[in-house]
């Protein structure tokens, strides 16, 4: 019988790994945060079913930040929990999009149509990364988030489709989100050395074009604002608010009271 030899791990020059950790910080951070705005619905829901999703939704977000934070401590040398809670409000680097606080059902619809379309074209592309730790994480996470990404295509229907307020508070969410949508696809540093060594398969600017070809078509059939094809802003990734602030000494709380504690 013939054996297959394993694959050799990818061989990375210093830049090139700080470039990844660069990659899977970013991609960590936005399952983290969007996980831990859209846990806020647990108990408050519209009705006791959509309760139990989002809570599920949420929980699988920060599962899938954990995986990968636990990819980057790899890459760093640094531990996971130290990763995700011991950080500085200016070190994260989850897109601005997520840096509002969870708003009405409308916002969190609107957020999370444009974010799990950004997201399914982006773990699309990773799947087929050089890295193998991060394409079998991103092949994994492909197959739960497409769950949320019908979850939240079936409520945008829903909620264009109602008459009155359901549809006027999702135009206005959607006219919120829209300008700051395509920071998910904000460049990365070093994202020219991820590409020549096939981390990244296929550049942001690329993914982004993938992603507008996702969500226009719905927009349109449904007559609700549509994104324009600007690039997203290069601070994309760094500008943060009061909402996000107040959400970082929340998700921190534990973990800070006292210092080098197990939990």
């Amino acid at each position: 019988m013939q054996v297959t030899e394993p694959t050799p791990p990818l061989l990375l020059d210093a830049p090139t790994r700080e470039a990844l950790a660069e990659l899977l910080l970013s991609l960590a951070d936005d399952e983290f945060v969007i996980g831990f705005w859209d846990s806020e619905w647990t108990g408050i829901a519209p009705m006791l079913e959509e309760d139990v999703a989002t809570s599920s939704i949420a929980q699988d977000e920060i599962g899938h930040a954990r995986a990968l934070y636990e990819l980057l401590a790899e890459v760093t040398d640094d531990d996971a929990d130290q990763i995700a809670f011991g950080r500085e409000v200016g070190d994260y680097r989850h897109a601005s999009l997520l840096n509002h606080a969870r708003g009405d059902w409308a916002f969190t619809v609107a957020r999370r149509y444009l974010y799990e379309h950004a997201d399914a074209v982006r773990l699309e592309a990773l799947a087929h990364s050089s890295h193998e730790p991060l394409a079998g994480l991103a092949a994994k996470m492909r197959r739960e988030e497409s769950y949320h990404l019908m979850h939240f295509d079936l409520w945008l229907r829903r909620l264009a489709d109602a008459a009155g307020e359901g549809r006027t508070r999702l135009e206005a969410a959607l006219a919120r989100c829209l300008p700051e949508a395509a920071s998910v696809f904000t460049p990365l540093a070093g994202e020219d050395r991820l590409l020549k060594a096939g981390i990244l398969p296929e550049s942001l600017e690329s993914l982004r074009g993938r992603w507008l070809e996702r969500v226009m078509p719905l927009l349109a059939e449904l007559g609700l604002p549509e994104p324009d094809r600007g690039a997203p802003d290069a601070d994309g990734r760094t500008r943060r608010t009061d909402d996000f602030v107040w959400l970082h000494a929340e998700f921190t709380m534990v973990a800070g009271s006292e210092e080098g504690a197990l939990w």
